[in-house]
């Protein structure tokens, strides 16, 4: 069958080098309709419940989507006339930023306190260049007694101040909105730092976040994939040996990639930051196929043949590689569709596209690369020194075959015990590595405030109006002080604070009296009158609900790892259980959400791996047309994710997001090495009637170096992803590489004595 079909691809030649590019391009059309989302939110499907759950604090109280200024003066100090005109100056250009709901500072803060019988709520700063040192003193002992302010505004050593503009983003197109806001908020720092040069002017915030996700991914996409196929060319041309082998091969993953994204825009599969890696992975599967089928053309070359010697040439290359390259690229294909059992949808979207590629590689492969080789010129290359050191690596492996079995398998013991090591972790700010602007200036902020890392807690007194409960206030106040008490807590946002300093403004600033009203009534008559004396934009809607039925409390945490995010929030539980079984709540928010995502996106993939194990393994085994040797092959493609993962266990010792898909998707990439050497294997038992030995010396000649070839353009491929700035593509790039170094190990050490011990029959 190989060969009819190789003859008939080869009597078509021309029909695949004209109407494969017009269909290419056709394709590739799709790809203006490729929408691309940055927000953080994608990482999240719609039925996650951390999503949900914070959906619906959102809609209570207001969105959480804000940009933050981190101002640090020159001098140290936060207290001076010249920072305390810079930040009531800022405070007040921070509304010019499009979509913005509250401006949040130190200036702005709503300070209150008791003039005879009134209430006087007001800016704690207000024209502050024409205040006297007696004044700014009095500020800064306010503002440093104020439980609102410190550690939520301004640092403990009173060095940092940050103004946090809330913005409500209509979400109707993010990829236009979020700019515009990053655009407005860097315009903004920009004429501060021109008009303050004391100050130190950083951005962060969650928008921020968003945006530089989007920027970091679209470098990448654009920088990476150049570098790789700088790299790639170098690769192939040392490697082949060929100019025109290198063009052509460059042409087909050129295509493969077009195809592939231009059929995921009619798809409409939407752009993340993790599928912004598709090209880049498409471009490595593409060229380990052109390089199988280029490098037996080349050693079944004739020197200086002429068109027809390149047609046999090629000819018995795709009868030899035909079975092989589309056992790997199906088994590749089904790893990356394996995907979509994720709950991180950008791996479902990467992994589709990466399938759309895989078969348009493998298409193309079998189809374009041949007929466009045989018009091209090309040279005879025996490779007698590589098939001979081959010979020599066959003959070593068959000598001591019974030692390096045991060798194998005590070192997949070995690896496999460290694996237990290796913690799920996801830290989201630190997605980004520390050349992006945004992790370094929010790096900053944690350091002196915290900030992105939020736990909130909704909790519900079950009645209209209920927040004016005093028991309900009593265990709400507890409670944050409860979490106060915790050493992974930085700040306590909650209503109870506010309600303690009117109680004592309305008892004549009476320190005594700094406690909750412990009448309803009295609660409700603080909280009206302080609501209709306060500014637009600075209500209390974001910590009431409208029927004032519920409050929330908001931790600020120090950056933790996921295991200690849950830990803490577990632990919160236990308390509102024993102490307040009524307020029984969850903690939520996009520090929640990616704590869980982690676990939630294993689970998930168990079933994903699973199937794709079954699915590859019946493939093999009626491929192979054995079920023994099927199983067998099964032992090479698990075992190099298991030393993989052990080794690192034993480098890093965390596996976050990215890394959890990462056995899945290399299921299929791996047994490409396995296919093709023990279809060469069966070749020789079957058609040559081999002995084992023999039969393994023969796959050793035939595959051993493009195996070796391969893999070494695999591993530079996905070794290029570590260059990202973007930590799940990086650290997903390091860990493929190290399982497919595991690979090539397993199927050249572990598999031939195998089968030599078990393939007897």
């Amino acid at each position: 069958m190989e060969r009819r079909l190789s003859e008939w691809i080869i009597r078509r030649r021309w029909w695949f080098i004209v109407l494969l590019p017009v269909m290419v391009i056709t394709l590739a059309t799709g790809m203006m309709n490729l929408k691309f989302a940055g927000d953080y939110r994608v990482f999240f499907s719609k039925d996650n419940p951390q999503l949900q759950a914070f959906d619906r604090l959102e809609k209570t109280y207001s969105q959480d989507d804000n940009v933050i200024f981190l101002l640090a003066p020159q001098d140290g100090r936060v207290f001076s006339r010249e920072t305390l005109t810079a930040v009531e100056d800022l405070t007040k250009r921070a509304w010019q930023i499009p979509y913005s709901l509250r401006v949040d500072s130190l200036t702005n803060f709503q300070h209150t306190e008791a003039r005879g019988d009134e209430l006087i709520v007001r800016d704690l700063v207000r024209n502050v260049a024409h205040s006297s040192d007696a004044d700014i003193t009095r500020i800064r002992d306010i503002a440093l007694a104020e439980p609102l302010l410190m550690g939520k505004l301004i640092s403990e050593t009173a060095e940092i101040t940050i103004v946090t503009v809330t913005v409500q983003l209509p979400r109707i197109d993010e990829m236009q909105e979020v700019p515009e806001v990053v655009d407005a908020a860097d315009l903004i720092a920009k004429e501060m730092r021109a008009s303050y040069p004391h100050l130190d002017i950083r951005l962060t915030g969650m928008v921020v976040m968003t945006h530089a996700f989007s920027s970091v991914a679209m470098d990448d996409m654009g920088s990476l994939t150049l570098v790789s196929f700088g790299v790639m060319l170098v690769v192939l041309l040392l490697l082949l040996r060929s100019a025109w082998g290198a063009i052509a091969t460059l042409f087909v993953i050129l295509m493969s990639i077009l195809t592939g994204l231009g059929a995921g825009g009619y798809l409409a599969i939407p752009f993340t930051p993790s599928s912004a890696s598709a090209p880049l992975i498409i471009l490595t599967m593409a060229l380990a196929n052109s390089v199988h089928i280029l490098v037996i053309f080349y050693q079944g070359l004739v020197p200086s043949a002429g068109r027809a010697g390149r047609r046999t040439a090629m000819q018995e290359s795709l009868r030899i590689n035909l079975q092989p390259i589309f056992l790997t690229s199906l088994t590749t294909a089904i790893g990356f569709l394996s995907l979509n059992f994720s709950e991180v949808p950008p791996f479902r979207d990467m992994g589709n596209f990466v399938a759309i590629g895989i078969v348009a590689a493998f298409i193309l492969s079998i189809t374009f690369l041949p007929a466009l080789m045989i018009l091209l010129p090309a040279h005879g290359r025996r490779l007698h020194a590589e098939n001979e050191m081959m010979h020599h690596f066959a003959d070593l492996v068959i000598r001591n075959r019974h030692w390096l079995f045991r060798f194998m398998v005590g070192m997949v013991v070995v690896l496999a015990a460290f694996i237990p090591r290796n913690e799920l972790n996801d830290v989201f700010v630190r997605y980004l590595d520390e050349s992006v602007e945004f992790r370094r200036d929010t790096d900053l902020l944690n350091e002196h405030l915290g900030g992105l890392y939020r736990i909130d807690y909704p909790l519900d007194s079950g009645q209209s109006n209920g927040i004016h409960d005093p028991g309900f206030l009593r265990e709400v106040d507890a409670f944050a002080g409860w979490l106060r008490q915790q050493p992974e807590v930085t700040h306590v946002n909650t209503l109870t604070d506010t309600l303690k300093r009117l109680n004592e403004n309305l008892h004549g600033d009476n320190p005594e009296w700094h406690r909750l009203p412990d009448k309803r009534d009295m609660a409700a008559q603080y909280l009206l009158l302080y609501e209709m004396s306060l500014p637009y934009g600075l209500d209390l809607n974001n910590q009431i609900d409208v029927d004032k039925s519920a409050t929330r409390i908001s931790a600020i945490i120090r950056v933790l790892s996921t295991n200690d995010i849950l830990a803490l929030d577990r632990r919160a539980q236990a308390w509102l259980q024993k102490n307040a079984s009524g307020l029984q709540t969850e903690g939520t928010g996009p520090t929640m959400m990616f704590a869980h995502i982690g676990a939630r996106n294993i689970r998930a993939m168990i079933g994903g791996t699973t199937l794709a194990l079954v699915l590859i393994s019946l493939i093999l085994i009626l491929a192979l047309r054995s079920p023994k040797i099927g199983l067998i092959s099964m032992v090479p493609n698990l075992v190099p994710a298991i030393m993989a993962f052990g080794v690192w266990g034993i480098w890093v010792g965390e596996v976050g997001l990215a890394l959890s898909v990462v056995t899945s998707m290399t299921l299929g990439i791996v047994v490409d090495d396995t296919v093709h050497f023990l279809s060469k294997y069966l070749r020789a038992r079957r058609e040559r009637g081999d002995s084992p030995e023999a039969a393994v010396r023969y796959a050793f000649s035939r595959v051993g170096l493009p195996l070796i070839i391969t893999t070494l353009v695999l591993i530079a491929g996905f070794l290029i992803m570590t260059f990202s700035s973007f930590y799940p593509n990086s650290g997903m790039g390091m860990l493929t590489a190290i399982v497919l170094g595991m690979a090539l190990i397993a199927d050249f050490l572990l598999l031939p004595p195998l089968l030599m011990r078990l393939g007897r029959n």
